[in-house]
């Protein structure tokens, strides 16, 4: 049974961003942490790089023949090696240290954190809703393991009206990222603002109503939509109800009038043809491809003639060389994202067409990072005369998508 906060009213609400403080001693860490993951995933991994280059694909090849030809042959040369042992042990420490290092100040913060989530649900100023569902099912993929070594994954509940997974994730990911983003156009940038401004750019024509997320979270790639498409209603899905109160009260604060539900991507309760546009980022590689197929076919369906979906993931195996694909896939097997490599094996344009997507309308691109390049740049590539970035460390996006 659904339950559905909504009220109306006009106090004043502090950000639930702004609540947690960290200490000194915290907010060193976490800038060193930031930092040591700019340090395993810049700078030793083109040293590692070199490893394999000058070192394990010569001696591969001497005794094979040939060089190795896919990512789980590299990765058999490559786990004996010291040089990869150390990378890969620092990589997965400085993963649990990015969660470890905000903890303190999530925990010290909890009770007003959850006392303005709370209200912010009663009061909506800015008029978004809240929708949770407590007999909802978590799927297999969110309950088994906790995603990217996170505390509690996205759903789980310590306390009554609990927002803590969603302010460990909020806080977390600014030190996950923190040296890594590009700089060169300040306030710009991420998945969500550079999608929304390349439609922008290259469809001048298209206005979306009705702007639908999948695997929400905490709304970090729904809200930037509101600013390239200022008039479109923003909906979010996700399975987690702790991410989806701290979203709400996030948007709130903002005055967005977001409406977040808590529901399987699977099977939602949105009618026929509801939306222009929906969306996902980082999302389909953390299920089981059977059930990416469901979800697309449930887009085809909520989604409206005339609509769009797009969905920025990891690049296609086939698009990159056995190294790199050895490189992205660790994750799979060290950072609790276990689909991570089969879905990449995919054809996204397959996985469309099956969901029931014409075949001429499906296509597959790979845009700039907005905050990387200037706004001149970003225009150049959208009319289509720059190439983006190579797939690095947020530099740029692959996207796969259909219109209807």
């Amino acid at each position: 049974m659904y339950r559905e906060k909504k009220a109306s009213g006009e106090d004043a609400l502090p950000s639930i961003d702004s609540i947690p403080h960290s200490t000194h001693d915290e907010a060193a860490r976490q800038k060193y942490v930031a930092f040591l993951r700019k340090f395993v995933m810049a700078d030793l991994s083109q040293d590692m790089r070199a490893v394999y280059e000058n070192t394990v694909e010569p001696s591969f090849r001497a005794n094979n023949g040939e060089s190795p030809q896919h990512a789980l042959t590299v990765r058999k040369a490559m786990e004996p090696k010291t040089f990869y042992k150390t990378w890969s042990s620092l990589r997965y420490n400085a993963q649990e240290m990015t969660w470890n290092s905000v903890q303190g100040e999530v925990e010290r913060a909890l009770p007003a954190l959850i006392d303005v989530a709370d209200k912010v649900a009663k009061q909506t100023p800015a008029g978004g809703t809240l929708r949770l569902n407590p007999d909802l099912s978590i799927p297999k993929a969110v309950s088994a393991l906790d995603i990217h070594l996170m505390p509690g994954c996205f759903y789980t509940e310590y306390l009554e009206e609990d927002v803590a997974v969603g302010a460990v994730y909020a806080h977390g990911t600014k030190v996950f990222s923190g040296a890594l983003r590009p700089a060169k156009n300040p306030g710009k940038g991420g998945v969500a603002d550079s999608i929304a401004h390349y439609l922008k750019l290259k469809y001048p024509n298209f206005k979306p109503k009705r702007i639908l997320d999948l695997g929400c979270t905490i709304g970090s790639n729904l809200l930037p939509f509101h600013r390239a498409f200022p008039d479109a209603e923003l909906y979010g899905v996700d399975v987690g109800a702790p991410v989806l109160r701290y979203g709400h009260a996030r948007a709130e604060a903002r005055g967005i009038a977001a409406h977040y539900s808590q529901q399987n991507a699977e099977d939602t309760d949105f009618e026929d043809g509801m939306f222009d546009l929906v969306v996902s980022s980082f999302f389909f590689h953390e299920i089981a491809v059977q059930s990416t197929k469901k979800i697309l076919a449930e887009v085809n369906r909520v989604l409206a003639p005339g609509g769009v979906t797009i969905h920025m993931e990891l690049p296609p195996a086939s698009a990159m060389d056995p190294y790199y694909n050895f490189f992205l896939d660790w994750d799979a097997y060290h950072n609790h994202e276990p689909h991570y490599a089969a879905f990449r094996q995919q054809d996204p344009i397959s996985l469309l067409e099956a969901a029931g997507f014409a075949s001429e309308t499906c296509g597959l691109v790979r845009i700039p990072d907005r905050g990387g390049v200037s706004d001149e740049e970003f225009a150049a590539f959208a009319r289509g005369e720059a190439e983006a970035p190579q797939h690095s460390n947020f530099s740029s996006y692959y996207l796969f998508g259909a219109g209807k």
